[in-house]
C-alpha cells in the first residue's frame, strides 16, 4: 500500500465509529452558543438530541472555520511518521477553510522537506463529503499511490450527488438563504424545499414540495434520474439527517427497494453540529454517485 494518509475535517459527518475503525485524522471546526465555544468532534461531548433540542429551543449557534495551527497540528504527527497525506476539505463554496489548509500545507512542507501534502477541495458536505473520503480509502486499499489516488478524486468529485431536503424552514431564514416572507409562506403551506450541491459546491434550491410525503418521493425520484446505472446502480449510498431519523429511514426504505443492487444497506448518519448549526432539525440529506454535476 502506498505511504500516505487520509485526512478530513470533522464536517464529513460520519460516526466517530467509522472515523477510529478506518482510522482517518481529522481537524475539527467549531461553534459558538453564546459565550461559550464548543469542537465538532462528532458528537462525543454532546448528542444529536440535546443539540437540535437546543436549537429547538431558540439557540443560534454561530460555526467557525479551522484554522492553520489547526491543520498544522493535523499534519505534522503524520509527517514525523514519514507518511505523504491527501486531505480533502469540506467545500469551498460552502466554506474558506480551503485556503487554511493550503497555507498549513506550504508550511508544513517547508519545515518537512521531502513529504507532500496535497489539499483537495471536496465541492461536497456532509455525509457526500464523507462517501468521498469512503471512496479515497477504498482506492488506497486498491493500491493506487498519492497521485493516482488524488487524480482520481479531482476527476470524479463531480459525480458525486447531494440532494437533500428541510421541513423546517426556520434556520434559512434567520440565515438568509430564504427570506422571511416566503418562509412565512412556506411554513404556512407546508412547503418543503428541495435543494442539491451544485458543479461550485454551492447549495442551490432546485424545486419546492408540498409536504413531507411528495418531497421524498422526489427526493428519491433523483437519485432514479442521476445515479449511475439509474436503478442498477452498484454503488453506494449515504443518508445523513438532523432530528429526522423516521424521514431518513422513509427515505433509506424507498431507495433500497428502488436499487436492489447496491453496494451494502444505505448507511444513515447524523448531521454534524457545524452542518446543523446552518440546518437546523428538519432536514435528511441523500447521497450518490452519477452523472456529472454541471450546473
Amino acid at each position: 500500500m502506498s505511504e500516505y494518509r487520509i485526512t478530513c475535517c470533522s464536517t464529513v459527518d460520519m460516526s466517530r465509529a467509522f472515523m477510529e475503525e478506518h482510522q482517518i485524522p481529522f481537524a475539527m471546526f467549531h461553534y459558538h452558543i453564546g459565550p461559550n465555544d464548543y469542537p465538532d468532534d462528532l458528537y462525543a461531548s454532546i448528542t444529536p438530541d440535546a443539540f437540535y433540542k437546543q436549537i429547538a429551543d431558540g439557540a443560534q449557534p454561530v460555526t467557525s472555520q479551522i484554522n492553520l495551527e489547526e491543520y498544522c497540528a493535523l499534519f505534522e504527527p503524520i509527517l514525523k511518521q514519514g507518511l505523504d497525506i491527501i486531505h480533502l476539505t469540506l467545500s469551498g463554496g460552502i466554506s474558506g477553510t480551503v485556503n487554511s489548509a493550503n497555507l498549513a500545507k506550504e508550511q508544513m512542507e517547508e519545515a518537512y522537506p521531502g513529504r507532500r501534502i496535497i489539499v483537495i477541495d471536496s465541492l461536497a458536505a456532509s455525509s457526500g463529503y464523507g462517501l468521498l473520503v469512503t471512496q479515497a480509502l477504498e482506492n488506497q486499499k486498491n493500491g493506487m499511490s498519492l497521485d493516482e489516488n488524488a487524480r482520481w478524486l479531482e476527476e470524479n468529485k463531480l459525480r458525486l450527488h447531494h440532494w437533500f431536503f428541510t421541513t423546517d424552514l426556520t434556520c434559512f431564514i434567520r440565515g438568509g438563504r430564504v427570506s422571511k416572507v416566503a418562509g412565512f409562506f412556506g411554513q404556512t403551506l407546508n412547503i418543503c424545499p428541495l435543494l442539491n450541491v451544485n458543479s461550485e459546491g454551492r447549495l442551490i434550491p432546485r424545486t419546492k414540495h408540498r409536504g413531507k410525503k411528495q418531497v421524498i418521493r422526489a427526493i428519491v425520484k433523483k437519485m432514479e434520474e442521476h445515479a449511475q446505472g439509474g436503478t442498477e446502480y452498484v454503488g453506494k449510498c449515504y443518508i445523513s439527517h438532523s432530528a429526522s431519523r423516521k424521514d431518513a429511514e422513509e427515505v433509506a426504505r424507498m431507495v433500497e427497494e428502488l436499487f436492489p443492487r447496491l453496494d451494502g444497506k444505505v448507511l444513515i448518519n447524523d448531521i454534524g453540529t457545524v452542518i446543523g448549526s446552518h440546518t437546523g432539525p428538519g432536514t435528511v440529506a441523500l447521497f450518490f454517485w452519477g452523472d456529472e454535476r454541471t450546473l
